[in-house]
């Protein structure tokens, strides 16, 4: 429901039957893909597929896919649980390094059983998604697996943190690309794939991604801040001294009348009161509009490659994705 409301208004009504369609012949296939050869297993590898999700990568597969020519409906629903698979298998081994309590309203995996586990499914859910990319051929194997390179670099800098004398902010937007932009990128470019579009169509649909998914993160870390309407407790990551746009932005300004409130958000902000003050500091301080200035930036570019495609239904959609990503933020 999340995905087609993202589509709703912009196109016309056979395309949007079609994608919630395609979405929901994915998410059983989903479910079913899953299974193991033991009820334990089958059990813990649909635990987070069956708390729900965006499922925004496979909604760029299908988008993607209609720069082509003729689709091939079973590669397509392939293409896309291989790009969600992957999605949800990093999701057990991010829990475990973030030792979280939560994953999407339930308790996550690491919670629920243990570290070990919750390991070792993730492990079980990147080799079906290896299973099924195989089925696509070489050209699909080395994307994804460059993509999931990609990811585990990304949290191997994410865990060990900028390096001396590296800009804690560049570090940080290279992780958010790595984490986050390449496997949406890899999305859209999966769906291109299998509708044989040209490399130029293949080119900018990889480059939209990358971006899409550098603004899917941004926005998400100016809501921590200052919305309370999101289902995400504000605050969260602030409390938990995890690095975001708008305090990264704030640790680089050089105004000495900003030390206090940098202060502030160094300490233990564990009491509910010293969190709501750090939140209200930040919600009125002016970097909050500099931290949207530079996320508006990024789907600024993610347009500007989106602009030679040609004009149609998705395109349509493709791009109120990125509008609906900045506005929530605003």
């Amino acid at each position: 429901p999340e995905m087609r409301r993202i589509v709703t208004k912009v196109v016309d009504e056979e395309f949007e039957t079609s994608l919630t369609r395609q979405l929901a012949v994915i998410e059983d296939e989903l479910v079913k893909t899953a299974v193991a050869d033991s009820p334990f297993v089958t059990e813990a590898a649909r635990h987070i597929i069956n708390a729900g999700g965006k499922r925004f990568r496979p909604l760029l597969v299908l988008l993607g896919s209609h720069f082509g020519g003729d689709v091939d409906e079973a590669d397509l629903v392939r293409a896309a649980l291989v790009v969600e698979l992957t999605h949800v298998a990093s999701l057990y081994h991010d829990d475990v390094m973030d030792d979280a309590d939560l994953r999407r309203g339930a308790p996550s995996a690491n919670r629920r059983w243990d570290n070990s586990i919750a390991i070792l499914v993730g492990d079980y859910l990147f080799a079906r998604a290896s299973t099924t990319v195989a089925d696509l051929g070489t050209d699909y194997v080395r994307l994804q697996a460059e993509t999931f390179a990609r990811l585990v670099q990304g949290q191997i800098a994410e865990t060990r943190g900028p390096l001396d004398g590296e800009d804690p902010l560049a570090h940080y937007l290279q992780v958010v690309a790595d984490k986050t932009g390449s496997l949406i990128a890899t999305s859209a470019v999966f769906g291109s794939m299998v509708a044989g579009a040209s490399q130029d169509v293949v080119d900018a649909l990889a480059a939209f991604g990358e971006q899409i998914g550098v603004v899917f993160q941004l926005s998400d870390d100016i809501i921590d801040i200052t919305s309370n309407v999101t289902g995400k407790t504000p605050g969260t990551d602030l409390r938990e001294g995890v690095p975001t746009l708008p305090t990264l932005m704030l640790q680089a300004s050089t105004d000495p009348a900003d030390q206090p409130l940098k202060d502030l958000i160094a300490s233990d902000l564990s009491d509910d009161a010293r969190l709501g003050e750090a939140l209200s500091a930040l919600r009125a301080h002016p970097v909050i509009e500099l931290a949207r200035a530079e996320v508006q930036r990024h789907a600024d570019e993610a347009l500007a490659h989106l602009a030679p495609l040609p004009e149609g239904p998705a395109k349509s959609a493709l791009t109120k994705v990125c509008t609906d990503l900045v506005s929530r933020s605003n």
